[in-house]
C-alpha cells in the first residue's frame, strides 16, 4: 500500500520541487517507491551515524523489511552534526538510491521516519532509546567512533568518554549513549535492545560488547552485570562499495527525478550483510531481506577486510601517490593491476581459513571485477580517510600473521611504505589530511626527509597503530624501510617492480 500523498501543482518548477511525501506522487513511474504505507510505520530502530554507507546499506534493508513488517522504521541520530537532519527533514527523511551498474537503476528509500541531533537534543533520544517499541540499535560511526585505543579496548583516557562518565545523562559518545539506553530502559523495567555494529572493526560485535560493559562497570557495577547477562552483540560484516555524493550524483537524480533531492547516495549494485546468529527476541527477520545469517561471521569478515579493504587502501595510497584518482583507473594500470593480484592471491589469501581457499578464489575475481564497475566512480582519496585508523585492520593484521608465519612480507610492505609517503607528500604541500591522528601525522610528515632510517621510528610511535610485534620486528623494519625509499627516491610505480 503507498502513503497517501497531497496533490502537487506539477507546473512548479523542476528546479525549485523537492522529494519529499508531498511531491512523491509525481516521481516518475519507472522509479520505485515505498511499497508500504509510510504513515502506518513505526519506529523499532536507532541508527547512530546516518551516512552514507548506512543510507546506502542498512535503510535499503529496512525498506524491504517494512513492507512485511511495520515495525521496523528508522530513527537516524547524528551525534553532532546537523547535515543529515537537514538534508533529509524537509524531505520526511525521504531519500534515493542509485545503484551502480552497466544499467543502473534508482529508487525512492522510505525507511528514515525520524531524523535527531544527539548534542541538539539529548532528551529526545534518551526517549527514543528508552522507548518500548525500540527493540534494534545500529551503528556505523567508523573505527574511530568506538574510542577505542590501541590494544582495542575502551580509551578512558579519550575526552568523550570522559566527559560522558562525569556526565552520563548527557553524552557525547556513540558507548556513552548505548549505556544511558541501556540504563533507562533496565530503570523502567524493559528488555536491553540489541545492539548491531555495521563497521569495519574485526570482531566488531564483541569489540562493542567490551568497550559498553567496561564503561558501565565505571559507571555502575550492578548495570554492567545487567548488560553482560541480558544483552547481545552480534558480529556482523557489511560489503557495498559506496562512493561519496558529490554535485554530479545530485544533478543525475534531480534530472531523472524531475524535482531535488538534496542528498541522494549511491552504491554498486552487489551487496551483502551477514549477521551473527543470536536468540534476542527482537530482532527482525533478517534472512526474509537476503541477509545472511552466521555461526561464523569472523570467516567472511576477515576475507572481506583483508581482500577487499585491504586491497582498496592499497591501491588508495599507491594509486594517489601515481596520480590516479578512482579505484577503476587504479585497476586498469597494468603494473598496479598486476601488484594487486599477487598480493591478494599469494600474500592475503594465505592468511585466510584454508578451508575456504577454493572460494577465496572467487571472491578475489569477483572483488576484480567490482573494482572493476565503468559505472562506479570511487575517489581514491575518500578511501584513503583514517588511514591510521584503518590500516591496523586492513593490512597491518595481515602483516603480523605473514611475519609469523614466516612469510615474506615485500609486497605487504608497499602499502604501508605509501601510506607513510602519503602524509609526508600532504604535510609538505600544507593539505589537510583526514584522520583522528590528523595533528601528529602532519607534524611527522613534515619532520620526515624521505630516509627510512630517520622518518620511520616517528611513525612507529604514531598511538594505536603499529602493533609491538611489527614494530620491533627486523624484517618489518627492512621491508617497509626499503619500499620507503623506493617511493621516495623513484616514484611509487618503482616500488611496485621486483629488483
Amino acid at each position: 500500500m503507498q502513503t497517501s500523498r497531497a496533490r502537487v501543482d506539477a507546473s512548479e518548477p523542476e528546479k525549485t520541487r523537492r522529494l519529499s511525501e508531498r511531491t512523491l506522487a509525481q516521481v516518475p513511474g519507472g522509479v520505485p517507491r515505498p511499497n508500504y504505507d509510510r504513515a502506518g510505520t513505526r519506529i523499532g530502530t536507532v541508527h547512530f551515524g546516518p551516512g552514507a554507507f548506512h543510507r546506502a546499506h542498512q535503510a535499503f534493508y529496512f525498506d524491504r523489511l517494512l513492507e512485511h513488517d511495520a515495525h521496523r522504521a528508522i530513527c537516524a541520530v547524528s551525534l553532532r552534526a546537523s547535515r543529515v537532519r537537514e538534508a533529509l527533514q524537509p524531505q520526511d527523511g525521504l531519500y534515493t538510491l542509485l545503484q551502480l551498474d552497466a544499467a543502473p537503476t534508482l529508487s525512492v528509500v522510505g525507511a528514515i521516519r525520524e531524523l535527531l541531533v544527539a548534542a541538539e537534543d539529548p532528551a529526545a533520544v534518551s526517549r527514543r532509546l528508552s522507548a518500548p517499541g525500540t527493540s534494534l540499535v545500529t551503528m556505523t560511526v567508523t573505527e574511530k567512533g568506538y574510542c577505542l585505543d590501541g590494544a582495542g579496548g575502551l580509551d578512558f583516557d579519550h575526552p568523550d568518554i570522559r566527559h560522558d562518565l562525569s556526565r552520563p545523562e548527557t553524552p557525547r559518545s556513540l558507548i556513552g549513549w548505548l549505556v544511558q539506553g541501556l540504563a533507562l530502559r533496565r530503570e523502567r523495567g524493559l528488555a536491553p535492545f540489541l545492539m548491531v555494529c555495521c563497521d569495519n572493526l574485526s570482531e566488531n560485535g564483541a569489540k562493542l560488547r567490551n568497550a559498553v560493559l567496561a564503561f558501565a562497570a565505571r559507571r555502575d557495577h550492578a548495570l554492567a552485570g545487567w548488560i553482560e547477562a541480558q544483552a547481545r552483540f552480534p558480529r556482523t560484516m557489511v560489503d557495498s562499495i559506496t562512493p561519496a555524493t558529490d554535485a554530479a550524483l545530485r544533478e543525475r537524480v534531480a534530472q531523472r527525478l524531475g524535482m531535488r533531492d538534496e542528498w541522494p547516495v549511491q552504491r554498486e549494485r552487489f551487496v551483502q550483510w551477514v549477521v551473527e546468529e543470536t536468540d534476542c527476541a527482537g530482532q527482525p527477520d533478517w534472512a526474509s531481506v537476503g541477509v545472511t545469517m552466521s555461526r561464523d561471521v569472523a570467516t567472511y569478515e576477515r576475507a572481506k577486510l583483508r581482500l577487499l579493504n585491504g586491497a582498496h587502501s592499497t591501491l588508495a595510497y599507491v594509486g594517489l601517490l601515481a596520480g590516479i584518482e578512482s579505484v577503476a583507473q587504479a585497476v586498469a594500470h597494468p603494473g598496479l593491476r598486476a601488484f594487486i593480484e599477487q598480493l591478494m592471491e599469494q600474500d592475503i589469501e594465505p592468511t585466510l581459513p584454508a578451508a575456504r581457499r577454493g572460494e577465496l578464489a572467487g571472491y578475489r575475481r569477483s572483488i576484480l571485477r567490482r573494482f572493476e564497475n565503468p559505472a562506479m566512480r570511487h575517489l581514491l582519496a575518500q578511501i584513503a580517510w583514517d588511514g591510521s585508523q584503518k590500516l591496523p585492520i586492513r593490512i597491518l593484521g595481515t602483516m603480523s600473521d605473514a611475519l609469523g608465519a614466516h612469510r615474506p612480507l615485500e609486497r605487504l610492505a608497499v602499502p604501508i611504505a605509501a601510506w607513510m609517503q602519503f602524509v609526508r607528500t600532504r604535510a609538505l604541500a600544507g593539505s589537510p589530511i583526514v584522520d583522528p591522528l590528523q595533528t601528529r601525522l602532519i607534524a611527522c610528515g613534515r619532520r620526515a626527509t624521505g630516509d627510512a632510517r630517520h622518518d620511520l621510528p616517528g611513525f612507529l610511535e604514531l598511538p594505536g597503530v603499529f602493533p609491538p610485534d611489527l614494530a620491533q620486528s627486523a624484517e618489518f623494519l627492512r621491508t617497509v624501510g626499503e619500499a620507503y625509499e623506493r617511493i621516495a627516491g623513484g616514484g611509487v610505480l618503482s616500488a611496485l617492480r621486483p629488483d
